[in-house]
């Protein structure tokens, strides 16, 4: 039996977990899980799955909980993030998933290193921000961090049987999202639900959002360079809108190795929790022969400038990629509330790159002032 912890429990990753621990019932239990406003969820949950510790981010929200819970039920019930370090550093807990969202998952995640736990990535925030800090850290304390991403999962698996020095560079294969191949002119006037239908993928509104700007591969682009201890030369995004090739890499020799397969996160999701054992599931088998033709195609950088911005933070180093995600996290939120234009979201994030001096990354504060740097400079920007 393994023994898990959900952080977002209540999310697309957090929901998927879920559906293959409900798969695997006779060989996963989840001892805590942490959701945000979606009590209701969480009580159905927490029904189900009978976990020992829940979080959630408000006291008002763990107390209305409480009341919709049986009176049998022996749930421990905590809020904030107090309540979700103590779920990433559940004494039980094996495996801490971190499906949560943003830069809030980079103090749980972190509390669950040093507590010697496998972390199942799904938080790719914690690498943008922290870099060599988190992989350092991750050394120092014996604890192995497994991508959920299906992408980065992909790159893990083509290098299971191969060292890393051997990687050439990496393939990052990008959907497209909803506005591959528009121009700028298209993309002055595209709403909110223009953005949101993403052609291949069910995820949370954040991730969507970042898809369609291209700004979900800039930040894969930035997690994979700690990942895999390579130089942004060294990674090529690749925009695939079949969506079946995760991602590859080519290796010294000039061989290729990809990882293919239907678009579904439950797949790279029980790889991460069963990993290094392959599991047996019920899920839909890829036919090439039903799929017909996989084409690839060179991303528009000049359009979708949050991608060329996601490369010129890594090569800035320091604090700036954790400068750029802030400030991205910020205008995403804008742009769902219809506060700022799609086109917006990257010129903004560039000017509060270029407002930033970045400054090497030691401890955590220095991540965390670089959220706050974002945050006040968007804020004076648009008074």
């Amino acid at each position: 039996m393994k023994y898990i912890s959900i952080l977002g429990s209540t999310g697309s990753i957090g929901t998927q977990t879920l559906e293959v621990v409900r798969e695997h019932a006779e060989n996963l239990k989840v001892c805590a899980i942490t959701g945000n406003n979606n009590i209701e969820l969480l009580k159905e949950q927490i029904i189900e799955f009978e976990p020992v510790l829940c979080s959630v981010m408000s006291e008002e929200k763990a107390l209305i909980l409480k009341k919709m819970l049986p009176k049998n039920c022996m749930t421990e019930i905590t809020f904030g993030m107090e309540g979700l370090i103590q779920a990433a550093e559940f004494e039980k807990s094996e495996i801490i998933v971190t499906a949560i969202s943003g830069m809030i998952g980079l103090k749980p995640t972190v509390a669950a290193i040093k507590k010697h736990k496998k972390i199942a990535l799904a938080n790719k925030e914690t690498l943008v921000t922290g870099g060599n800090y988190i992989m350092d850290l991750a050394k120092k304390y014996n604890s192995q961090i497994i991508p959920v991403d299906s992408e980065h999962s992909a790159i893990f698996q083509c290098l299971m049987a191969n060292d890393y020095k051997s990687i050439n560079k990496i393939l990052l294969t990008a959907s497209g999202g909803p506005f591959r191949n528009k121009n700028t002119e298209y993309l002055k006037n595209v709403t909110v639900e223009d953005a949101l239908n993403h052609p291949n993928w069910s995820m949370g509104k954040k991730i969507t959002i970042d898809s369609a700007t291209l700004m979900n591969k800039g930040l894969e682009v930035i997690e994979a360079k700690f990942l895999f201890d390579i130089e942004p030369e060294q990674i090529e995004v690749l925009v695939h809108p079949q969506s079946i090739v995760h991602s590859g890499v080519e290796f010294i020799d000039h061989s290729t190795i990809a990882q293919l397969g239907l678009p579904d996160m439950r797949v790279p999701i029980q790889f991460a929790l069963f990993y290094p054992e392959r599991v047996y599931n019920s899920y839909k088998s890829l036919s090439l022969t039903d799929i017909g033709n996989l084409t690839f195609e060179k991303p528009d950088t000049e359009v979708f400038k949050c991608l060329k911005l996601a490369f010129d933070a890594l090569k800035a180093g320091g604090t700036m990629p954790a400068v750029l995600n802030a400030s991205n996290e910020v205008c995403v939120d804008l742009f769902l509330n219809k506060k700022i234009s799609f086109l917006d979201i990257g010129n903004i994030n560039e000017q509060v790159m270029l407002k930033h001096s970045q400054v090497n990354i030691d401890s955590i504060e220095p991540i965390l002032e670089a959220e706050k740097f974002a945050k006040r400079t968007i804020k004076d920007m648009l008074v």
